[in-house]
């Protein structure tokens, strides 16, 4: 057997320059965690404590006597009490219609307008622009310009109504129809949100795979169903994920329009816990009901994310 010639038997040994890399790319690493270390723990103080200190007054009554706070354990007793508590749900089931309605109205009309908008090469700054608007409006006056427009005396709604030949409606104040003025009023405040995610997904997608498309002869609506829609299902999914949350937590469109009325049919689950907390002085069921609330809209964001990860592998 012949011996390895000496270059490569000197190849073959490890240099001093290695164990220098290697130490440097730990200096590296080390530096990084060391620097980074400190925004993650001031984040996870900010969002791990406060739910922690919300599922451990979940199994006290705290009572509030002379600025002080006492605390009696109770166990399990608030989370029984939620499975025979009628508002808790009633504002279950308004808070899923109202999610269902809004998400399914803002999503679609999000994807047409950043449908669209994506293919205008004139004005689209401007049109952008106009899609954008309501969303910068603030909350309180989102509810203002609409209570007074939905009133049933002197709103713009109910006198164009007139002017058709319609009867005037009570839009907020009938059971039948004030949570979907509700509805209506969310949808048009915050389809310029998906609007903005759908769109920098539309011009995100690669350009060269249309081209060919069209020289094969692919249609519009061929186009539309088997390019566009499997490449935007992410973007899709994120969209969706973030509005089913901010929708599962709506608060301010319900107290300044209707406060829950009449009677229960705009109470929502967070309007519910609002007046477990403020109005009943009842915070350790209010912590209940909250860490309730937080888990079924982590479940909704997880099955969203999962199903278009599974429609997206299966492709």
């Amino acid at each position: 057997m012949q011996a390895l010639p000496a270059k490569v038997s000197v190849q073959a040994r490890p240099r001093a320059a290695d164990f220098g890399s290697g130490r440097e790319q730990v200096g590296v690493s080390f530096w990084k965690w060391a620097t980074f270390s400190p925004a993650l723990l001031l984040m996870l103080s900010l969002s791990v404590l406060p739910i922690v200190n919300l599922f451990w007054m979940s199994f006290f009554n705290v009572a509030w006597s002379a600025g002080k706070a006492s605390w009696s354990s109770v166990g399990l007793a608030h989370y029984r009490d939620l499975t025979g508590d009628g508002l808790f749900g009633v504002s279950l089931l308004n808070t899923f219609i109202f999610a269902a309605g809004a998400v399914i109205g803002q999503m679609v009309l999000g994807f047409l307008a950043a449908f669209l908008c994506s293919r205008i090469s004139r004005g689209r700054v401007l049109y952008r622009a106009i899609f954008i608007l309501p969303i910068l409006i603030p909350g309180i006056v989102v509810g203002a310009i609409w209570k007074l427009m939905l009133n049933y005396d002197f709103g713009l709604i109910n006198q164009v109504s007139a002017l058709a030949g319609l009867d005037a409606w009570d839009w907020l104040g009938s059971s039948s129809t004030a949570l979907l003025s509700v509805m209506i009023v969310d949808i048009w405040h915050w389809t310029p949100f998906c609007f903005l995610l759908l769109l920098a997904g539309f011009e995100s997608l690669p350009q060269d795979i249309y081209e060919a498309a069209r020289v094969d002869g692919v249609g519009p609506l061929a186009e539309l169903r088997y390019l566009t829609l499997p490449l935007m299902l992410p973007t899709i999914a994120i969209t969706l994920a973030f509005r089913l949350i901010l929708a599962f937590k709506v608060f301010d469109e319900v107290y300044l329009l209707t406060g829950g009325g009449p009677g229960t049919a705009t109470e929502v689950l967070s309007f519910t816990i609002y007046r477990r907390f403020f109005t009943q002085d009842r915070a350790g069921y209010g912590a209940a009901m909250s860490l309730v609330a937080m888990l079924m809209v982590a479940l909704l964001a997880i099955l969203a994310m999962g199903a278009a990860r599974r429609r997206q592998a299966g492709r």
